[in-house]
């Protein structure tokens, strides 16, 4: 924090810093943490599922892939978001609107290969 600080002190004028009230230092978030980040996040599209009569579950599988695909050392978990909808949210609904799933459905996003897939719990 005071290293962070002294380089603030080097390229700011001395009216900038005096505002600064607190500098709080971030750490890089580890993989563990961007599974549960991806936990929550899947949550919340299992409850908007939820409000059109359709249950989600994820295997551990598929939430070890959203983990991957949206952990990036220096950004942390922002693409996570981009990586749920571009495998969870657009193919699920695609399936959705063909008619695969319908009302009172549960489907079940675990891994196919190398790819999520959805297929319907009996």
């Amino acid at each position: 924090k005071q290293a962070v600080m002294e380089v603030v002190r080097q390229q700011f004028r001395p009216e900038f810093v005096n505002r600064i009230d607190e500098a709080v230092v971030f750490h890089p978030l580890a993989k563990a943490q961007i599974r549960q980040i991806a936990l929550i996040q899947a949550q919340g599209l299992i409850a908007r599922l939820a409000e059109r009569d359709l249950t989600l579950e994820f295997s551990d599988a598929a939430l070890d892939k959203l983990a991957d695909a949206g952990f990036d050392p220096v950004y942390g978990a922002r693409p996570l978001k981009r990586a749920i909808t571009t495998l969870v949210e657009n193919p699920l609904a695609n399936r959705i609107l063909a008619g695969e799933f319908p009302a009172g459905t549960t489907v079940r996003a675990d891994m196919d290969g190398s790819v999520i897939d959805f297929k319907v719990v009996a």
